[in-house]
């Protein structure tokens, strides 16, 4: 079976928090992985979500694999370099504080059968504005002022008895 790999390093999450979500999308295919971590609310997700997408680029482009079966054969996160920091504390003392990082890898392998996916996922694609220089200045102020119209609404008169009976009683 063809085999593709990727690796993410110097994540500054600490491994034992990525850990967690990465036992939870090992053997799923990859379809399953990327719902999995689309809707999973820890900050990890976002950046193995991320590397997943690149993982199976690279097999479509580089390897020329199927997409419909490539499966999660195995992620397994170490530990990264150890950032050290101190926190100040009373009596002139301080604290070490340990900003740990992670080395994230994860193989994919071609299955045997394309499995019907169970999720439609779209990726929504970023579009960039364009500049509108070619709309006339009028077309521009009639859109603000029907805007505006629409916003304003007439005010009622208030009435006397209104008046007093909103007033806080003492």
């Amino acid at each position: 079976m063809k085999q593709t790999t990727a690796k993410l390093n110097h994540l500054h999450i600490a491994p034992r928090k990525v850990r967690l979500i990465a036992d939870g999308i090992r053997g799923l295919r990859v379809n399953e992985a990327e719902a999995q971590l689309m809707f999973r609310p820890q900050r990890s997700s976002g950046p193995l979500l991320k590397l997943l997408r690149s993982a199976v680029a690279n097999a479509k482009n580089n390897e020329k694999l199927d997409a419909d079966k490539l499966v999660v054969k195995s992620i397994f996160v170490d530990q990264g370099p150890v950032m050290k920091r101190f926190l100040p504390r009373s009596m002139g003392r301080a604290t070490p504080l340990l900003k740990r990082t992670s080395h994230v890898t994860i193989i994919l392998e071609e299955g045997a059968v394309a499995a019907v996916p169970r999720f439609n996922i779209n990726v929504s694609k970023k579009i960039k504005k364009s500049k509108e220089k070619s709309k006339p200045a009028k077309l521009k102020t009639e859109k603000k002022e029907e805007m505006k119209k629409e916003v304003q609404k007439p005010k009622e008169k208030v009435g006397f008895f209104k008046k007093i009976f909103r007033r806080k009683s003492v």
